[in-house]
């Protein structure tokens, strides 16, 4: 499903209007259609399939490297995503850390981020986002475990309400053995020694 560029450029003079503004004034005549392009963009994850990344596997006894077979986990730190929090339409930022124990099939670190990408261009809530990563991989990847950990800047709470401009918000989703608190408190220790991340908590 395609985003309505259209509608949304004649709901943003509407909305403008609404606020008391003139849409014709030189400063706004082109903010509709900017608003169509960024909605597009914004949103384009909206009925994609997020699981479509993860169709091409790898076999690790019959691929290109039997002997590669990692005894551990596979960890993918800091990847950066941006989506739009439900509530208020303001956006939240910040980076997805994505864990998984293999099995015999494995997929390019590529499809993972395109997961987060397409999950995270939806009108979204952090603690949901992060549960969606964690079952779509869980349900479509040959896995023992998944814990996807994000940790988010909020414009709901940097720019209004409380405007506390440090703030982020640290959310956990585990599946299959990752469950357990003590499992996943190495790769929590791992991810929290990440530069780019705040401190994680299991």
């Amino acid at each position: 499903m395609s985003v309505d560029r259209a509608r949304v450029e004649r709901l943003t003079r509407e909305l403008l209007e609404a606020i008391g503004e003139d849409p014709d004034r030189p400063g706004l005549k082109q903010t509709p259609s900017r608003m169509g392009e960024l909605y597009a963009e914004f949103f384009a994850g909206v009925g994609e399939d997020a699981a479509a990344p993860l169709a091409h596997t790898i076999s690790v006894a019959r691929g290109p490297a039997p002997d590669t077979l990692p005894s551990g986990a596979v960890l993918l730190r800091d990847i950066r995503f941006r989506s739009v929090c439900e509530h208020h339409l303001l956006p939240f930022a910040g980076r997805a850390h994505i864990a998984y124990l293999p099995g015999e099939q494995v997929v390019g670190l590529g499809a993972l981020v395109r997961v987060v990408e397409t999950l995270a261009a939806r009108p979204q809530v952090q603690e949901r986002l992060g549960e969606q990563i964690a079952d779509t991989i869980a349900e479509h990847l040959d896995t023992r475990g998944v814990l996807v950990v994000l940790d988010a800047s909020h414009g709901c709470v940097t720019m209004r309400g409380g405007r506390q401009p440090e703030a982020s918000t640290l959310t956990i989703a585990a599946r299959g053995e990752y469950t357990d608190a003590v499992a996943r408190a190495e790769l929590i220790a791992l991810i929290g020694a990440s530069p780019g991340s705040g401190a994680a908590h299991a």
